[in-house]
């Protein structure tokens, strides 16, 4: 039975961190993507219900996203949000728990298995049009130079989405365009962009996926424009104890392209 998906919201270290929450049992992480007007409601929507029915499903909206505090560090933001995200565990008593992540979710989510000890509680993780070759082709130049416009978020949604029924849905697009214009939320996502002129963008070092010491599953889209092709074989190759399935209709977020697949398979390796 699908489980009633509850809106959350806890403090965390100072900082309002919202989250949604379904099912029972063994807690499984899901971290969203990165692009504006990203949230847990987007990502996950076609997701938390079916896995629900299996775990207790927590999905919680990284630091300037969604519901969550609009707090940016020039420092080490990927380095703030995996803190976060590893305090709201904590907050939430949850010790152990398995772990999905999309996108910039997953490249979070990575960085944070290498990291040693790891910060979050790992026992088995997905990864999802995560990790690889990031090309800057017209794919990322699309996500990168979003104006707010509606517009643009449908060219956003092109490029995100390759469900046709997704994609021609000008209320999805609404949707997807009303939540990137929140308070803060541009801001927060657009400061990852910022370089000053002149100045090299400061990158932070390749995460070393061989060093990944966690079962992982690598679920990509064989027509995912944002990661150069044949990126989850390579992938694979890395990632010592991993398997690969390759979605051949799904795009960069092969849980909305390709829910059904996505979650028979997420639940097989998980509950393996």
């Amino acid at each position: 039975m699908v489980a009633k998906v509850e809106d959350k919201f806890v403090e965390v270290s100072g900082m309002r961190t919202h989250y949604l929450e379904a099912g029972q049992g063994h807690p499984l992480v899901l971290l969203h993507s990165g692009e504006f007007g990203a949230c847990a409601e987007l990502s996950w929507e076609f997701t938390i219900g079916p896995l629900s029915e299996h775990f207790r499903v927590l999905a919680p909206d990284w630091l300037g996203f969604g519901g969550s505090a609009k707090r940016y560090s020039f420092d080490d933001m990927a380095g703030l949000r995996i803190s976060h995200i590893a305090a709201f565990l904590e907050t939430l008593g949850v010790s152990r728990a398995h772990f999905i992540g999309n996108s910039m979710g997953g490249g979070h989510l990575a960085r944070a298995a290498v990291m040693a000890p790891s910060p979050f509680p790992i026992v088995r993780m997905v990864l999802t049009g995560a990790g690889g070759a990031a090309p800057m082709n017209e794919a990322r130049e699309t996500l990168n130079t979003y104006d707010g416009t509606r517009s643009h978020m449908g060219r956003i949604v092109e490029t995100l989405v390759r469900d046709p029924a997704l994609r021609s849905d000008e209320a999805y697009i609404d949707r997807r365009h009303r939540l990137s214009l929140e308070q803060g939320a541009w801001e927060c996502v657009a400061a990852a962009r910022f370089t000053m002129p002149g100045r090299q963008s400061a990158r932070r070092p390749p995460t070393s996926f061989d060093k990944i010491p966690f079962s992982t599953l690598i679920i990509a889209g064989a027509k995912d424009p944002l990661r150069d092709p044949g990126y989850g074989e390579k992938l694979q190759g890395q990632i010592e104890d991993s398997e690969l399935l390759v979605l051949p209709e799904a795009g960069h977020c092969p849980q909305i392209d390709s829910p059904r697949a996505f979650n028979a398979a997420v639940v097989e390796f998980l509950r393996r």
